[in-house]
């Protein structure tokens, strides 16, 4: 089996640079190793309008259960500041449907879609005998095809295949460095406006913060991620996801509220926070969450990984059908993602760490410092989930940046 471009992971992310390398030429096969697309589910299911926009699709019932307007942000000591974008912000979605429809678009394209094969090996090619015509070019790719082994032989393999990427171990690369485990269950839950989220930052998920997305009026997604070193410092004898969100479900007196008790789903996962100085290698590149691309601020990454899937696919392609899929030819793909993501990605970790290392107290004072009406509608003009840096510029030359560099110290400072 001889392919131009074979992506390991039917992710929305790896679906679109399968059809991206499809429409560049290439001869495409998609790899999953679970026998249904978009099936386990380890997300969330929040898209921005941008990302649902950016995998080149317009919302349908199909996938869109609910839409979203804005988040209420609860402060440690129970204050609430309300953030209203009065209009459609994003979109809680069923993500096996979602993840279908973007691998049918790619299969509409010309890829083929192979379930139930994991890959479970790598021989990448040695580019520099090659030249003296001692070694094909080509990538082999051990799998296990319904059990039984196959060799897969491709120019280059995009590996779309999360935060666990075998493809970056084997090709060497290295994975993300920082991983915030997470556990989400879909409970019922009687929100307050359907039409909003709400968030918790604080010691209630140390070093990031619990949310609740409404599915509907009676049901959210409850979850939370956090640091495991700093929910180390924070004292609790059992530092697990679950033992938090356990904690914060009987706790937390506006959760407590609300909550009917019992789940309806349940889902754990890791977020990669921070991009790998390297993407590529001979033959090898990776995107999404297996390179490391999502926001440190949310968490999120079908954005920014499809993003980079549209780059990952062209240039792919483009490489094996022009024979040089060699490290330098492959490295036009991470110049472009970093060119387009590079900055605000940078800017999301420092935002990240530094939210991070607050105490409720800091929170507390953070959140009633925001709570004004001019920051406010600064928020709702200015606010986005993808470019958060948009609106720390405006915020910090604006008419309040007096007390908002009195709330965030010097920090604004550092971010431009």
């Amino acid at each position: 089996m001889k392919y131009d471009v074979v992506v390991v992971g039917a992710g929305p992310v790896g679906s679109t640079a399968a059809r991206y390398a499809a429409l560049n030429g290439a001869k495409v096969l998609l790899l999953e190793e679970h026998a249904f697309i978009g099936s386990p589910v380890s997300c969330t299911g929040l898209l921005s309008t941008r990302a649902v926009a950016e995998c080149e699709l317009k919302p349908s019932d199909e996938f869109v259960f609910n839409s979203v307007r804005g988040a209420f942000v609860y402060a440690p000591d129970g204050q609430c500041l309300p953030i209203d974008g009065n209009q459609t912000k994003a979109y809680v979605v069923s993500r096996k449907n979602f993840d279908r429809t973007l691998a049918v678009m790619a299969v509409e394209e010309g890829v083929e879609l192979s379930l139930r094969t994991r890959a479970v090996g790598l021989e990448k090619p040695n580019l520099e005998t090659e030249k003296e015509g001692k070694q094909d070019s080509t990538v082999k790719l051990r799998v296990l095809k319904n059990g039984k082994p196959e060799t897969i032989h491709t120019s280059v393999v995009i590996g779309a295949d999360g935060v666990k990427s075998r493809i970056a171990s084997y090709a060497g690369l290295k994975k993300p460095s920082r991983i915030l485990p997470g556990i989400q269950i879909e409970a019922p839950y009687a929100s307050d406006d359907s039409d909003f989220v709400e968030l918790f930052p604080g010691s209630v998920a140390p070093g990031f913060f619990a949310w609740t997305v409404p599915v509907n009026e009676k049901v959210s997604r409850i979850a939370l991620a956090l640091e495991p070193g700093l929910a180390w410092k924070n004292g609790q004898k059992n530092c697990s996801p679950l033992s938090y969100l356990e904690k914060f479900l009987r706790s937390n007196s506006h959760v407590k509220a609300r909550y009917s008790g019992g789940m309806l789903d349940f889902v754990v996962g890791g977020i990669p926070i921070g991009p790998q100085e390297k993407t590529v290698s001979d033959g090898i590149l990776l995107v999404g969450d297996a390179a490391g691309q999502t926001k440190p601020t949310s968490g999120g990454g079908i954005y920014t990984g499809a993003f980079a899937a549209k780059i990952a696919g062209k240039v792919a392609a483009q490489a094996a059908l022009e024979g040089d899929t060699s490290a330098k030819r492959l490295s036009e793909y991470d110049q472009l993602w970093r060119k387009g993501l590079g900055r605000e990605l940078e800017i999301g970790m420092k935002i990240h760490d530094y939210i991070g290392k607050l105490e409720d107290r800091q929170f507390n004072d953070l959140i009633g410092s925001l709570n004004t009406p001019s920051i406010l509608d600064t928020i709702t003009e200015y606010g986005d989930m993808d470019h958060p840096s948009i609106l720390l510029r405006k915020l910090m030359f604006s008419g309040n940046s007096l007390r908002l560099m009195k709330a965030f110290g010097t920090f604004l400072k550092t971010l431009f």
